[in-house]
């Protein structure tokens, strides 16, 4: 049974949403967000990254940048920029892209849950990106970036939703910077989060979709703070859960995750084609090919595009030897590439669906040589895979739109 439970978020004063909330702070290159922050001085991603308010010569990750970021923080509250909702509550954010939307409820939920494996995982974390999300949660004392969780529809919870969007009126409702619409409603009613509270205790399986390095950081800072105030204060800590929004899997949509190479290994183009026949059918495509199936991938090389198409020798029911990126690892990265480990080599790159395939002729024509376009991964492969506590290959999931930072704050003073 999972533990989500409603909050008095600190957010944004009505009319300063807009002008706050900002995309994660780990989509920003760190010259990027200084042109960011230096452009919007206000923008949320000035708390977030606060590296921004040095010199570039700065140490990003020294203890003097994140009490900055803790001063930004709590003057702003101090000033009345964010304010604070009287009773806990929960939160409908509601995000419209290109036609299709997205709602969520914005809550928090329960380290405990992850540690035991209620909140399931699909990929491994880095020590040294926990790291400066746990200096700045624990410095902070506020988780500032919510957790993109997913689950199975329950009707229950939709039909709540849906009746509060219909009948009451948002708190924000303004399209961000990435041309996507965000609404927000209040959840306060004392039956209404009771509802909701309950209905969550009957869901036993609860997924991270996006936020892995965020969701071990907060359940590390919370073991942390349990340890300090053992003995001190009773019951549960504020610390003892995370901010996060739930989704239920039939509203989200994955887009592909796309590679790009560097070089061909030392074959020559007719080479490298020839050792791809052997395990897909390859044909010489006059359109860009963005794949239609599992299955079924585009390759871009020598200003051309193939179709290629697993043969049945390769496919695999296993829930991750079977996924697209595992077979393009291990037939054609790996062996006839020679890129063993996707996540250190240099020769390859990452592009997320949502550049589109101009982007990938782009790269071929300036950095890379080659380039793979894939079908998206399923959010039921993705289940699969959590469900038997294994884990994806990275860049397997891409998610839009992104979960606005600055929104929701979640304080964890104890």
């Amino acid at each position: 049974m999972a533990d989500i439970k409603p909050f008095k978020s600190y957010r944004p004063a009505k009319g300063l949403e807009k002008t706050i909330a900002s995309l994660p702070y780990d989509v920003f290159s760190r010259q990027e967000a200084y042109e960011k922050v230096k452009k919007e001085p206000d923008s949320f991603l000035a708390i977030d990254r606060p590296e921004t308010q040095f010199d570039p010569s700065q140490d990003m990750y020294a203890q003097e940048v994140y009490d900055k970021g803790r001063q930004m923080l709590w003057d702003k509250i101090s000033e009345g920029t964010f304010i604070q909702d009287e009773t806990p509550c929960y939160y409908i954010y509601e995000q419209t892209m290109n036609g299709r939307t997205q709602t969520g409820i914005v809550a928090c939920a329960s380290i405990d849950d992850y540690l035991n494996n209620v909140i399931k995982k699909h990929e491994n974390t880095r020590e040294d990106k926990e790291q400066d999300r746990i200096n700045h949660v624990y410095t902070l004392n506020a988780q500032t970036g919510p957790i993109f969780l997913c689950y199975r529809k329950n009707r229950l919870i939709s039909d709540l939703v849906n009746k509060v969007k219909e009948v009451d009126e948002p708190v924000y409702d303004f399209v961000s910077e990435d041309g996507v619409r965000n609404r927000v409603f209040v959840i306060s009613d004392l039956e209404e989060t009771e509802t909701i509270c309950r209905v969550f205790t009957t869901i036993d399986s609860i997924y991270i979709a996006d936020g892995h390095h965020r969701c071990a950081s907060a359940v590390k800072v919370g073991l942390r703070k349990r340890k300090e105030l053992e003995g001190k204060i009773k019951g549960k800590l504020d610390s003892d859960y995370f901010l996060s929004v739930l989704f239920p899997d039939d509203e989200l949509m994955i887009m592909d995750y796309n590679r790009v190479v560097k070089d061909l290994n030392g074959l020559s183009e007719t080479e490298f084609l020839d050792k791809l026949s052997g395990m897909f059918d390859v044909k010489e495509s006059d359109t860009q090919v963005k794949p239609s199936a599992k299955g079924e991938y585009g390759l871009f090389l020598g200003d051309k595009w193939y179709r290629l198409n697993a043969k049945d020798s390769i496919k695999s029911d296993d829930p991750v030897e079977g996924l697209d990126v595992s077979v393009l690892q291990q037939n054609v990265l790996g062996p006839i590439l020679g890129i063993g480990d996707p996540r250190t080599d240099k020769r390859i790159d990452f592009v997320g669906g949502i550049r589109g395939l101009d982007e990938l002729e782009k790269r071929c024509k300036t950095d890379c040589r080659l380039a793979f376009s894939l079908f998206p991964t399923s959010i039921a492969e993705l289940f699969a895979v959590a469900d038997a506590g294994l884990l994806m290959p990275p860049k397997s999931t891409w998610f839009e739109p992104k979960l606005l930072s600055g929104l929701f704050i979640h304080t964890i003073s104890n």
